[in-house]
């Protein structure tokens, strides 16, 4: 398996006060599976986004995330908020 098979996970916050989305948590591996399903056993939304894992994964955390990923975190972002009202 090489280092692009292996499986990442990066966890984002984006609170009122941040200028972006940053990044709280990242994880590679059986770690990374076990930060997902701690995410699921939480109900936090969990997407699936292969390449974008990939970009976020060389970020530092706290980081905020790169302007070249805004676009799709808009969609993800406004995907999440959509099920959150449907929830209510």
């Amino acid at each position: 398996m090489t280092e692009r098979e292996i499986f990442s996970a990066v966890a984002l916050r984006y609170p009122e006060w941040a200028e972006a989305p940053y990044i709280s948590a990242k994880a590679k591996g059986s770690v990374a599976e076990r930060l997902v399903e701690i995410a699921r056993e939480n109900q936090v939304p969990v997407v699936e986004d292969t390449a974008l894992a990939n970009v976020l994964s060389i970020q530092n955390i706290g980081s905020l995330i790169p302007e070249e990923t805004y676009s799709a975190l808009a969609t993800i972002f406004a995907f999440i908020v959509n099920l959150e009202k449907d929830k209510s």
